[in-house]
C-alpha cells in the first residue's frame, strides 16, 4: 500500500460517508471483488491525496471528476496529482461524473479491460 499522510484518514472516512451519485453507482459495480476478483478501495489516501477508487492488485487509481475538474486551476492540480501517481507506479483512469451516470456499463467495461491488460502483463513477468 502506498504511504499517505495520517491526517487524511479522517477526511477520507467522511468522504466515504457522503459519496456523489456517480461514486455510489460505480462503487456498486466494483465492490466485493466484482472487478476480476480484485479488492477495490474507495476514498483511499495515497501520499498527499485521497483518490476515489484504488485497485492495489492492478496498481490503478480510478477518478470520477465533476465539471470543476475540466477548467482552470483544478485541471492543473489534477495534472500534478496524476504525475505523482505515475511516479509512484500507479496508473490513473479518469471519467467524468456524467459519463458514469449515463454510460455506466461502458465505463465499467473500460475499467475491466484496463485491469485485464495489467493482469496479463503481470502474468507474463
Amino acid at each position: 500500500m502506498p504511504p499517505y499522510r495520517k491526517r487524511l484518514k479522517a477526511f477520507a472516512r467522511e468522504l466515504r460517508k457522503n459519496p456523489t451519485d456517480a461514486e455510489r453507482l460505480l462503487w456498486s459495480r466494483l465492490r466485493k471483488k466484482q472487478l476480476l476478483g480484485l479488492q477495490v478501495y474507495r476514498q483511499r489516501p495515497i501520499g498527499e491525496y485521497i483518490v476515489d477508487f484504488y485497485v492495489p492488485g492492478a496498481r490503478m487509481v480510478i477518478e470520477i471528476d465533476g465539471s470543476q475538474h475540466f477548467v482552470g486551476e483544478q485541471s492543473r492540480k489534477d495534472e500534478i496529482r496524476d504525475s505523482y501517481m505515475k511516479r509512484i507506479g500507479l496508473r490513473v483512469l479518469r471519467f467524468n461524473s456524467r459519463e458514469v451516470l449515463k454510460n455506466t456499463n461502458e465505463v465499467v467495461e473500460v475499467i475491466f479491460k484496463e485491469v485485464e491488460k495489467v493482469l496479463r502483463r503481470n502474468k507474463g513477468d
